[in-house]
Order: C-alpha cells, then structure tokens, then sequence
C-alpha cells in the first residue's frame, strides 16, 4: 500500500489519477488533496477518498468546504495561497503527484523534494522554471522524480537500462493541436472555442491553449533537458497527428525505440504511480491493424514558440520562468477575448527580450522577482494600445 498526495485533485491529471486509484484500492490510499477554487468537486471526493488532509487556496471556497464537511471527522482542512505547499512538505506520505498549473507548481516541488518524499510530476513548470533547484534536491536520488507527463513518461520507459553514451537524440511527439497546418494569417483568426477543441486529449484550458500555439511542446523540451541531462541538440521535436507514439530515442548505432500506445492519461499516471510494477489499466492496446502512423516537421515559422522555448533554455538563468509567466499571462489574455492566438507567443517573445537576468546563481528569490516582473510586463503589453 502506498500513500498519495494529489495536489491539484479536482483538475484533468488529478482526476484521473484517482481514478487509478479506485481501480487500485489494495495498492494506493490517499492521504491529500487540493484543489484551488472548486470546491464542489472537492467535497465529493474527500466524501468518496476520505484523505485526513486537505488543501483550498481560496478562502471563501475553505469556509463553504469546511461547512459541507462537518459531518466528517477527521479531514484537516489548510487553507490559503501556500496551502498545497504546506500539504507537500507537512502530510506524511510516499508520494506526492504534482498536477498544479503553472508556475504555482514549483514551491510545492521543492517542498515535497526537501520532504524526502517521491515526486511524480505532470507540472512541467516545475522544470521550466526551476530546474536547477529541483536537481539540485534530487543529487544521488534521481529516483525521487517520475516524470507523469506523457512524453517524458515515454522517454523514461525507453531509456531505462540503456546507456547514456549510447544515446544520439531524443524526440518528443506533438499531435500538432487544432491548428496543423494552418499559416499564422489563419492563426490570427482562431476562435477560443475552436482553440479548445483539441483533436487527441482531453486536458484543462491552459494546457490545451499551450497545444494550440505548440508552447507545451516548447515547454516539454525544457523538461527533458533537465529530467534526461541531455543537451538541446539532442531533443527534437516531430508532428505525429496520431498521438499513438509518445516519444522515441534514437541510438548512435542508428536504431530506435518507441513507447507506443493509446493516448489515455491514465497510462503514464498508472505508470509513476505502480514503478516498477505495470498493472492492469482498462484502457486497451492501439489496434495496430487499423492504425496508421504518420509524421511531419513543425512548422516553425506559424508555430514560433519552440524556437523561443530553445532559445531560453539555452540562455538558462531566470529567462525559462520569465517565458513562462509571460505566457500564462498571454493565455489567459487570449481566453478572455483581449488578443487573438498569434499574440501570446509575441508577447511572450517581447518580454524575454526585455528581460535582464541576473548574474548570480538561480535562488527561489530572483525566480520570484522575475516571475513577477514578467507577468506585469505581459499584463501591460495586453492592455497597450495598438
């Protein structure tokens, strides 16, 4: 039996990964949960889990939760902005999955890291932003990080047991979102609605805005590059619409293996969770018969944010976490009808290159102060007039 804390509960990888565990109530129990303002969702699953912790960031959602709760004892409700971090770092536990979005992930990874706990983690921002802290907690312990993400959780499966010497290049597959093929004009035109609709997963609205302008995959190379020590020549990146083949290595003898399978959350969460076991998921195997495998370059001048991605992961510093807050603020911009598609990139790309980085070592204060300042330049940028 292991204990799971799940921070980010009431979202897409949350969700699923308790559905993992109803699946699998001999093998996992829930000791934690948080979510940050649904509290409906919430108080239905701490009904059905009964987890003796419990963490809400929003304070009006905390006194509803703690009225609809009070017929059941036991649950200890923290409440506020670091309440998750609090969780991680506080609640006795084996692992933790960090499915938070955003740059919110990160104090929560490093507090369940200097917690001595196991990380599994969908939150990419953790990496992006602050990679070297997260490595620097995990030195001699690399097995305390399991990547949930699925391309990542590819890239584990196929490079485990091989040697790093061995390894040419790693790359990472991308669906190419609801917007393949088409040319910035058109991307300028994109509706919210249609930018939603993603062809191959089902995920939150960030996230799935971050597929239609490729800024995820951007996002995912930093990752590998931190997760797998790789250099950024050695990570590329591949259309493949399918979304069947999750990532591949390609070794210096010039063969290549892949982790193939359907593209259902579920599997990498089941995966980090069960390590080393595989265990029964209910999800099924790719009809190989009646699938077709497909693969095309990225388009990289309508799709701009994987360049942008290489270019501050190799500048390193606070450059990663400027993008990414820049971003966040961009998208949600996009979300509220205030710029069209193609300006989330091009304010993201505006703010890095106003950013001055620090010439010290990356501290949690300078990451701070650089998150803060990128989201109030983005903020600014938005609301300029044109």
């Amino acid at each position: 039996m292991r204990t799971l804390i799940i921070l980010g509960s009431t979202g897409s990888i949350g969700t699923q990964a308790l559905d993992v565990v109803r699946r699998n109530p001999d093998r996992f129990r829930v000791v934690g949960l948080s979510a940050g303002t649904n509290h409906e969702l919430l108080v239905g699953q701490i009904r059905e889990f009964l987890p003796p912790h419990v963490a809400i960031a929003d304070e009006e959602a905390a006194s509803d939760l703690r009225e609809r709760l009070a017929g059941i004892r036991g649950v200890e409700v923290h409440v506020g902005p670091n309440a998750a971090e609090t969780l991680a770092r506080d609640a006795e536990a084996d692992m933790v999955l960090n499915a938070l979005v955003g740059a919110a992930g990160l104090g929560p990874t490093l507090a369940t890291l200097q917690a001595g706990k196991t990380l599994l983690l969908a939150n990419k921002e953790s990496l992006v932003i602050g990679g070297e802290l997260v490595l620097d907690l995990i030195k001699g312990e690399p097995e305390r990080l399991i990547p949930v993400d699925s391309e990542h959780a590819a890239l584990a499966q196929s490079l485990r047991g091989e040697r790093r010497e061995d390894i040419k290049r790693v790359i990472l597959t991308g669906s190419g979102g609801p917007f393949r093929g088409w040319t910035g004009t058109e991307l300028a035109k994109a509706s919210v609605k249609e930018a939603l609709a993603h062809p191959v997963w089902q995920m939150g609205p960030k996230i799935t805005i971050d597929s239609a302008t490729l800024m995820n995959k951007g996002l995912e190379v930093i990752e590998a590059h931190y997760l797998f020590r790789l250099d950024y020549s050695q990570i590329h990146v591949v259309i493949h619409p399918q979304g069947l083949i999750h990532a591949l290595v390609e070794f210096r003898d010039g063969s290549m293996q892949a982790q193939f399978s359907l593209p259902d959350m579920r599997l990498p969460i089941q995966h980090a969770l069960a390590w080393p076991e595989r265990l029964p998921t209910g999800v099924g195997s790719v009809p190989l018969v009646d699938s077709t495998l497909t693969f095309e370059p990225v388009d990289r001048e309508a799709f701009q944010a994987i360049d942008l991605a290489y270019r501050v992961g190799e500048l390193g510093l606070t450059f990663p976490a400027v993008m990414s807050a820049a971003n966040e603020v961009a998208v949600m911009g996009f979300l509220e009808g205030k710029i069209p598609l193609t300006r989330i990139v091009e304010i993201a790309q505006a703010v890095v290159d106003e950013h001055q980085a620090p010439s010290s070592v990356v501290s949690v204060v300078n990451l701070e102060r650089a998150d803060a300042w990128a989201r109030k330049r983005a903020a600014e940028i938005i609301e300029a007039p044109r």
